[in-house]
């Protein structure tokens, strides 16, 4: 994956976060949803000025967006979640532990 794929995949889950539609964001920073869609599939990478406006809306700094630390897709995510759990099936201490742990995730939200 590509910094523009990587970008465009942290915004889209961002924005999915937020609650929000291509078409709705693409609204609120004056751009096209086509543009928007595009951003985020990794064909293109936004001006200065749309990044701005991202940055704003999504109500994130530069440093949250540029951190590429963590960023993973769904499927990365759901594989890592998968391999804790085969490691906590060796120990029914550990996936009961596991297993309040995402409960109280879950519940929370």
């Amino acid at each position: 994956m590509n910094i523009k794929q990587q970008l465009g995949e942290k915004i889209k889950r961002i924005r999915k976060k937020k609650g929000l539609t291509q078409e709705k964001l693409a609204e609120i920073i004056d751009i096209s949803s086509r543009n928007l869609s595009n951003i985020e599939i990794g064909v293109n990478f936004p001006k200065t000025e749309t990044l701005e406006k991202l940055l704003n809306a999504l109500e994130i700094s530069t440093e949250e967006l540029f951190a590429n630390d963590h960023i993973k897709s769904d499927n990365e995510l759901i594989e890592g979640i998968n391999s804790y759990i085969d490691i906590a099936k060796k120990d029914s201490k550990t996936l009961e532990l596991v297993y309040k742990i995402l409960r109280d995730l879950v519940e929370d939200k």
